[in-house]
């Protein structure tokens, strides 16, 4: 299967140590990547429309401390418990917008606590879910609550929160805001998407069908892997399966806002994020506070259009990796960059037809190479990461390789997992996007992304597959979002963002009738938070201050 793209932030906590003589440390990044969108079946990368497109989430590797702890000499906050805002709602829901929750420290100058919400918005009476939220309380002049959502979907942001803070957000932000990490509905510490263990995991995700890919044996073959997957996910998670979907999620988003004593939303949002902000902001326009949507997906989108944008914009931070690495001293390749292209293509086109086996057991193949590719395109700072891997693939050895997909993929080195992502990712996206399995369809669409992305399209492509037989079906429409009456929201877009590439996030400012584009001219998935001095300025003045650009700052 394609590799899932996923289109969270992932914030780099797997960190790669390049030397000739220590192994590789790959710490898991978090996400705000990556992406969000569907699944694809060529190459399982995680990725928005292809999960298996595996929206590559990630940047990758890098070599960069990011810390999410709090100065040492603040105090631990005590316990407390929040005051919501008594809003008139109605009798079902009243327990969930008024319910009272009790803070306590979780450590690092941080508090944790548990939200109950519906799990069906629709006829509140029945089940709950639990929704696990964390904070880190301003440290200065109070302006409200700052809910934060790295991506994915699947991402935690009660992880992303809890353990990099200061990636999250700056010393800005955290003076004036209560800085909340929660994980959505399906995701991580909350009622959570369950499907396979560890070992089942690793053939669902890692194992190579034996037909010719594209073939209708091929397509047999994914699709009963997906089938299966699916069915697990049914059994083992129960009725939340049918109720994980960006709506739901938006319908808690703004009770978790009523729970914290917030009149209006304040968010920030990363990747999938910005479409989780988006949904809300077109359900709740009046409670519409401060809105930064960070890496944006365009909500009108297709699963095969998600696809075939995200292969180019890989394609493309391929091709930028490429120039820069020719540049230098130390690049495994020779000749253009046009030549370089065809050895990577080569070299995914060899794997696939004849996997490299590794010292476990598994076997690389096209699509797990491919995850390990995307990986460190996420960000810039992980190129040499990235030459190191493809040179030790082109000289039969796999280590790499797959510490990169492993680490995408939140696989530990013992082989268990570091969390639900993957599942969630799958199972929102399966509920989020609409798919058509048939075969003379998706050999249509494959070629279309092929064609647009000519080395590593056709291992993203087959996406429908993961999703056509999901046990509970899309029943909503990809349409446009204008969101009338909500008050003005920041939509922040890199122009070479390989996960969510920026046509989406222009798209997206055009849409919603009260947006303001603010661009980074840069490589790398999201914009804010990472050095740039225009971005970080324009986003904590609107967030704090609610200072809009009068036109876009083309940082």
């Amino acid at each position: 299967m394609p590799p899932p793209t996923r289109g969270a932030r992932k914030s780099l906590n797997r960190l790669h140590d390049q030397t000739s003589k220590e192994e590789p440390l790959t710490t898991r990044i978090r996400q705000r990547p990556a992406s969000n969108g569907p699944v694809s079946n060529g190459t399982r990368t995680r990725h928005p429309a292809a999960r298996r497109f595996a929206i590559l989430a990630a940047a990758v590797v890098v070599t960069m401390g990011l810390s999410g702890c709090v100065p040492a000499f603040l105090p631990q906050p005590s316990a407390s418990t929040s005051s919501p805002t008594g809003e008139s709602v109605s009798s079902a829901l009243d327990p969930f917008y008024n319910q009272v929750l009790t803070w306590t420290d979780c450590g690092n100058s941080l508090q944790c606590t548990t939200a109950k919400a519906p799990l069906e918005w629709s006829a509140p009476g029945t089940d709950t879910v639990d929704l696990a939220l964390v904070r880190h309380v301003a440290t200065g002049t109070r302006v409200g609550s700052l809910l934060v959502n790295p991506g994915g979907p699947g991402g935690s942001g009660y992880d992303f929160v809890k353990g990099s803070l200061d990636y999250a957000t700056d010393a800005k932000l955290q003076a004036g805001f209560d800085i909340v990490g929660f994980d959505p509905r399906g995701v991580g510490r909350s009622s959570a998407v369950k499907c396979f263990g560890a070992a089942e995991m690793d053939q669902y995700l890692y194992a190579i069908p034996t037909a010719a890919r594209g073939t209708d044996a091929w397509i047999q073959e994914v699709e009963k892997s997906s089938t299966d997957f699916g069915a697990a996910c049914a059994t083992n998670t129960g009725a939340l399966l049918a109720h994980v979907d960006t709506v739901s999620a938006a319908h808690d988003l703004d009770m978790l806002r009523a729970v914290l004593g917030d009149a209006q939303l304040n968010y920030l949002g990363y990747s999938y994020g910005t479409f989780l902000g988006a949904t809300y902001a077109n359900l709740f326009p009046d409670k519409v506070g401060r809105l930064v949507l960070d890496g944006a997906l365009d909500p009108s989108t297709s699963n095969a259009e998600v696809t075939r944008v995200q292969a180019v914009g890989f394609e493309s931070a391929l091709r930028s990796y490429l120039a820069d690495c020719l540049a230098g001293s130390k690049c495994p390749f020779n000749g253009t960059v046009d030549q370089a292209m065809t050895t990577i293509s080569a070299l995914l086109d060899s794997v696939d037809r004849s996997p490299i086996a590794a010292s476990d057991g598994r076997m690389l193949g096209a699509n797990t190479l491919l995850t390990a590719i995307i990986y460190p395109l996420y960000q810039a700072s992980a190129w040499p990461n990235l030459s190191e891997m493809l040179s030790s693939v082109m000289q039969g050895n796999t280590k790499i390789a797959f510490q990169f997909a492993d680490a995408y993929n939140g696989r530990n080195s013992d082989g268990t997992y570091l969390d639900n992502s993957t599942e969630a990712f799958l199972a929102i996206n399966c509920l989020d996007y609409s798919y058509n399995d048939d075969p003379a369809v998706m050999r249509a669409d494959a070629a279309a992304i092929e064609a647009a992305a000519p080395v590593i399209g056709k291992y993203m492509a087959y996406g429908d597959t993961g999703c056509a037989n999901w046990p509970d079906k899309f029943t909503g429409t990809r349409a446009e979002i204008h969101a009338p009456g909500a008050a003005p929201i920041l939509v922040v877009g890199t122009t070479n963002d390989p996960a969510t590439p920026y046509v989406w996030a222009q798209s997206l400012a055009r849409q919603l009738d009260s947006a303001q584009l603010v661009t980074y001219a840069g490589e790398g998935h999201t914009a804010y938070n990472k050095s740039n001095a225009c971005v970080n300025n324009a986003v904590d003045s609107y967030l704090l201050q609610g200072t809009v650009p009068a036109t876009d700052p083309k940082c």
